[in-house]
């Protein structure tokens, strides 16, 4: 028989004379067999599919979203644009129409220079700048050279003419500027050996 303190000690603590049989592990639970195995990696690898399929329809409703944007953008561009550049347009055309009944040349050539400058200033506003070339030495990265010239006037290096205007829009270049570059001074004939 047990010790009625004994059993009396287990009593306080809360113990019984069955408890240590309901810590026994029961015996309905079982090692996961490989068939448990393979149906949850199916589950898993279904749940990973399914979510690759809505990151890749995610991801192309995203890219056809971005290029609806920048066209849109780009149509609002041209637009801004041409809303600014017509008037310039609209006044080349009076200036057209009225030097079919001008009296005399400079009356049309002062007409145009005030379109020009309409231009101009219409370009300077959208941040579009002409760049300067005539006196400044020759930069291969605004000015593009097409002839070089001998000049008794300008040192080598030194644009001397501007054929076609370049234009630049902060620090994108737009055009590069057609120039003629100074050889410098023409050589000195050498003297003739006797």
């Amino acid at each position: 028989m047990s010790d009625p303190e004994q059993n009396g000690a287990n009593y306080e603590a809360g113990e019984t004379a069955e408890a240590p049989a309901e810590r026994a592990e029961p015996a309905e639970e079982r090692a996961p067999t490989l068939e448990d195995k393979l149906g949850e990696a199916q589950a898993e690898a279904a749940r990973m599919r399914e979510q690759l399929l809505r990151t890749a329809a995610d991801f192309d409703n995203f890219r056809k979203r971005s290029r609806r944007e920048i066209d849109e953008a780009q149509r609002r561009g041209r637009e801004t644009i041409l809303k600014d550049l017509l008037p310039v347009f609209d006044n080349l055309e009076r200036a057209a129409i009225h030097a079919e009944n001008a009296p005399d040349a400079k009356s049309v050539a002062d007409g145009v220079r005030i379109v020009l400058k309409q231009f101009l200033d219409t370009l300077e506003r959208m941040g579009i700048k002409r760049i300067p070339a005539v006196g400044k030495p020759f930069d291969p990265s605004v000015h593009e050279a097409i002839q070089q010239l001998e000049s008794t006037e300008h040192p080598a290096g030194v644009v001397i003419a501007e054929v076609q205007p370049g234009y630049i829009l902060g620090d994108y270049l737009i055009r590069a500027s057609m120039v003629v570059v100074s050889k410098g001074p023409p050589a000195e004939p050498a003297p003739a050996a006797s």
